[in-house]
């Protein structure tokens, strides 16, 4: 019965289109109204004590970094550098695309973020050189999704305030997976481009252009650098990582390239600040249905459940691969990881899971579910820079969630490609 109420009133306010934060704190009101089991001050008292926490500050200040970085003219060196390497292979400029994001990951940790900084500067390119405007929609909307993947990622923080796990190990176990990821996407890119005639710069490799590239954007790509290379250097957590990696871009941005000027400056205050906000609510709310959860010892219902399937590792794990492949286009990212990472991380390590690699599995899963209709954020980013279609894109799109479907089963059977970064540096 308390599952009833409580997953029966969250799909209710979902279906009446409340958004998802108010939908899973209404849905505890309800589930508290109906049963008197818990007082009303067990909401406030969550709720503020999930926002008190030290690894959470990195969301806003990762945010504005990559706010600043994208005023400040970091992202156009990043493309200068791809370019300057792979654009004169064939489909040259989808794989400048998909690289590019790659390195703005590093900086946002945010999929949308990375889809709007690339796409805006990427699309117009891709045109000019011949690509339709579904195909460049298309890699610019299924690259985004490294945005969440290449450390630093917020959706790796809030796994770690959800589940315990070490957000500097999540980061580090990340970059097998993103690399992976990266060549996914670069290998079909390349197929189609190869079959539709889409031929790269024209130029011919020039280590002149590489280096020139290089040297102008040294600064851009000194930020995973700096950020990743503090943290496992012991200098600073990934928190304080976050904060180092503003001050940075400010700098870099307003003084170094003096591209940052005070409206981008105020923009990128106010933007950060709105979607900060939002995350917040989801987090608090989310730490309330997964506490809820737990003393309804719903969680122990769902692992039973699955193991009454079937208690083989690698049934389990597709089981796994499944539902959060169903969840990421149905619920927003960050709410999914605070509902369901404490659920089925327990199903995870009895099919012999690390949590690291549990976690980065969930991330990659969810990371698909940006660019897959109907919640899909990235396809909705896409089309306010394209113009295509919802409908066009989400066509378009279907080689590239086909291809990371592999990938995705790929990095589930080998830990390894997740496991060998963060045991090497724990050594």
């Amino acid at each position: 019965m308390d599952a009833l109420i409580i997953f029966g009133s969250f799909a209710l306010f979902i279906i009446l289109n409340v958004p998802i934060g108010i939908a899973i704190g209404l849905s505890m009101l309800t589930f508290i109204g109906l049963t008197n089991a818990l007082p009303l001050s067990f909401i406030a008292t969550n709720m503020f004590t999930a926002a008190d926490s030290f690894p959470l500050m990195a969301i806003p200040f990762f945010m504005l970094s990559g706010a600043l970085m994208e005023g400040g003219g970091l992202s156009q060196r990043l493309v200068n550098v791809a370019e300057s390497f792979v654009g004169h292979f064939t489909g040259g400029f989808a794989m400048v695309t998909i690289i590019t994001c790659a390195f703005f990951g590093a900086i946002s940790g945010s999929a949308p973020a990375t889809v709007a900084a690339i796409g805006s500067i990427m699309y117009p390119a891709m045109l000019q050189r011949g690509y339709s405007k579904k195909f460049s929609a298309a890699v610019i909307a299924a690259s985004g999704c490294l945005g969440v993947i290449i450390p630093p990622s917020i959706p790796m923080v809030i796994f770690g305030v959800a589940t315990g796990a070490s957000v500097g190990n999540l980061f580090v176990g990340g970059f097998g997976p993103g690399i992976v990821f990266a060549g996914g996407l670069m290998s079909l890119s390349y197929v189609i481009c190869k079959k539709q005639g889409f031929k790269g710069n024209g130029l011919k490799f020039s280590f002149k252009r590489v280096f020139a590239s290089l040297k102008e954007g040294i600064w851009a790509l000194f930020v995973p650098v700096i950020i990743l290379g503090g943290i496992y250097g012991g200098f600073f957590t990934p928190t304080e990582a976050a904060v180092v990696s503003v001050v940075y871009g400010f700098i870099a941005g307003r003084f170094i390239y003096k591209e940052l000027t005070l409206e981008k400056i105020w923009n990128s205050l106010i933007g950060s600040s709105m979607t900060v906000g939002t995350v917040l609510i989801i987090v608090g709310t989310g730490t309330i249905f997964a506490r809820v959860l737990t003393i309804a010892r719903i969680p122990d219902q769902i692992v039973n459940g699955i193991l009454s399937i079937s208690d083989n590792p690698v049934v389990i794990i597709v089981m796994l691969n499944i539902l959060l492949l169903f969840v990421g286009c149905v619920m927003e990212t960050l709410a999914a990881i605070m509902i369901l990472g404490p659920i089925l991380a327990p199903v995870a390590a009895y099919a012999g899971m690390n949590l690291i690699h549990f976690g980065i599995l969930m991330v990659v899963n969810l990371a698909v579910g940006f660019i897959t209709p109907p919640v899909g954020v990235n396809l909705f980013v896409a089309c306010g820079i394209t113009k295509v279609s919802f409908e066009d894109l989400s066509k378009a799109i279907l080689p590239f969630i086909m291809v990371l479907v592999v990938v995705l089963l790929i990095i589930s059977f080998v830990p390894e490609i997740t496991m060998w970064l963060p045991t090497m540096m724990n050594k």
